[in-house]
């Protein structure tokens, strides 16, 4: 017979630290206590078999682990690639994801966080942002970024012996700590900010009229005093490549500007340099991690768009199908070398579309409302797809919960780097290897908790969701309950009394927990320094732009 605990015997278990003691290895969350102490007998058995299928697997490839290929596409919502039946929806097809997706698995509830860097910052530490002090997007000088102390899945890999390779979009910070080559990539080529500057803070965007006030001559400046308030894009620091140990500047003069063209050629890039690097990679005799994380398919300017090729028109809708084919070139690639077997290939959105740019851009909120920034389901549920020839079984969805940290678990337990992953700390990413490789209703994940920032908005648990009374107001009266399947828009709030008389407890419960291990266990203050630091080839408008940063700060 099934032994039931009660929830009060549970949580005491969680707080006294009974099944961390048990399990000896990682620090999870309260809740996730609460799930193994009820299921844990059952899991146990299946990692046996894991243990025993990963291995038979190593073995059949000359003992080495699978390799992993992580591909990120930003602003990318739930419903707006590889679900061929949307397309009459959406006006665009995404023929090569819509192929891969049948190739393997469809994880149908992935969720992320709300914007491009928390989310990145959750799948490499396996942690929430706010345990990491990084929790916004920034796409100006902020002095900031991801702390050294933060153990990523590239420094996991590297120490379990694999070669670790990053191209595209990065978004953890302009310090050096943050850089991707210092935190686990030996091979990195990036961006320093992200495409607030690349692909709208630009002259080009500015006459097309997505952006207003970053070119100096777009106006009179009669009374301006501070003319770095207003930044001129052209003078931060673009695109840098890792050289013999040193990072350097790759797209810019000095005096050049940074235009739409210079945005393109750097995705063009980006693209190329990614099927370069896996063709290097191929050939060696180390396992590899690639994370390829476009820029594209956030673009704006319609003159970019030289043919046309959607019903649906806009700029982000014609460049998702540009970058489908790009996608279709990679993973036929991996084909082509031979190493299909014994590759774990993972394609997903980060958070949902950016309407605040709707309109000409061809974006909506498709199935659940709200969007980037949002907590609401549209702002944190992404399609994902992840493929692995003759072990995944293709055509199948899982309908578990899953979030994107626990990428960083999973991972590093389909690596054999499990032993690498830190234990003096909340590892907030579960190990999900069970549901890749034993299919639907193999999860280990039944909840969530959405945050915006550093505040907690929303928590999910199985199909139910509570938005928090905001700070200050009655939870009784302003706490919302949706039951997902009925209400995925999260719009009938006025049935909230339906779930309230018992949810709202169970959910109270759930943050005192959750609110406990962070007290023990308490979040990172943001990690500040000066930006640019360790660049070789500083150019002089970046130089003078950095002596206005310094002077901003406090003098001793």
């Amino acid at each position: 017979m099934k032994r039931i605990l009660s929830l009060s015997t549970l949580a005491l278990m969680c707080a006294t630290g009974w099944v961390t003691a048990q399990e000896n290895e990682l620090i999870h969350d309260a809740e996730y206590g609460i799930l193994k102490a009820q299921n844990g007998e059952r899991w146990l058995k299946e990692d046996e078999a894991i243990d025993t299928r990963l291995a038979e697997i190593r073995a059949a490839n000359g003992g080495k682990p699978p390799n992993i290929i992580y591909v990120l596409l930003d602003d990318v919502g739930f419903g707006e690639i590889g679900m061929h039946e949307l397309s009459v929806i959406r006006g665009y097809n995404t023929p090569n994801i819509d192929a891969f997706a049948k190739d393997g698995l469809s994880l149908m509830r992935m969720y992320t966080e709300p914007s491009c860097t928390p989310t990145r910052v959750a799948m490499m530490t396996g942690r929430l942002p706010t345990r990491t002090g990084l929790v916004d997007a920034k796409a100006t000088l902020a002095g900031e970024g991801l702390p050294a102390e933060e153990v990523t899945l590239a420094e996991v890999l590297k120490e379990a012996g694999y070669t670790t390779s990053h191209v595209g979009k990065w978004h953890m910070g302009d310090i050096e700590e943050a850089y991707a080559h210092k935190q686990g990539f030996m091979n990195a080529e990036f961006p320093i900010h992200q495409q607030g500057q690349m692909a709208i803070m630009h002259a080009d965007a500015e006459d097309a009229d997505v952006i207003r006030g970053t070119t100096p001559d777009g106006s009179l400046q009669t009374y301006t005093l501070d003319a770095h308030f207003a930044v001129d894009p052209s003078h931060m620091v673009t695109g840098v490549e890792l050289r013999d140990g040193k990072i350097y500047e790759v797209d810019l003069e000095p005096g050049e500007p940074w235009s739409q063209a210079k945005y393109r050629a750097m995705n063009e890039r980006y693209q190329q340099s990614a099927l370069s690097q896996l063709r290097t990679l191929a050939e060696q005799d180390e396992p590899f991690f690639l994370n390829y994380w476009p820029l594209f398919p956030l673009n704006f300017p319609r003159q970019d768009i030289k043919e046309f090729k959607t019903l649906n028109g806009g700029t982000i809708a014609e460049t998702i199908v540009e970058v489908d084919e790009w996608l279709g070139d990679l993973v036929a690639e991996v084909d082509k070398l031979g190493i299909a077997e014994n590759t774990v290939i993972m394609i997903m959105g980060d958070n949902g579309p950016f309407m605040k740019y709707a309109g000409a851009t061809g974006i909506s909120d498709r199935i659940y409302r709200g969007a980037k920034g949002d907590h609401l389901e549209g702002g944190v549920r992404v399609n994902a797809y992840v493929r692995w020839k003759g072990v995944i079984e293709p055509s199948s969805y899982a309908e578990d919960i899953i979030h994107v940290s626990d990428l960083f678990t999973t991972f590093a337990r389909l690596t054999n780097a499990s032993e690498e992953v830190p234990t003096d700390r909340i590892i907030d990413g579960l190990d999900q290897s069970s549901l890749l490789l034993n299919g639907d209703t193999h999860g280990r994940r039944d909840y969530v908790f959405v945050y915006e920032g550093s505040k907690l908005k929303s928590v999910v648990k199985n199909k139910y969701k509570m938005h928090l009374a905001p700070a200050g107001a009655n939870p009784i009266l302003f706490s919302h309950f949706f039951d997902l399947y009925r209400d995925p828009r999260e719009e009938r709030s006025k049935e909230s009394i339906k779930y309230g008389p018992w949810a709202g407890g169970q959910f109270a419960n759930m943050i005192v927990r959750h609110q406990a291990m962070k007290k023990k266990y308490p979040d990172r203050e943001l990690r500040r320094g000066i930006p640019y630091t360790g660049i070789e080839n500083l150019r002089p408008e970046t130089e003078q732009l950095l002596e206005v940063f310094k002077a901003s700060l406090p003098q001793e």
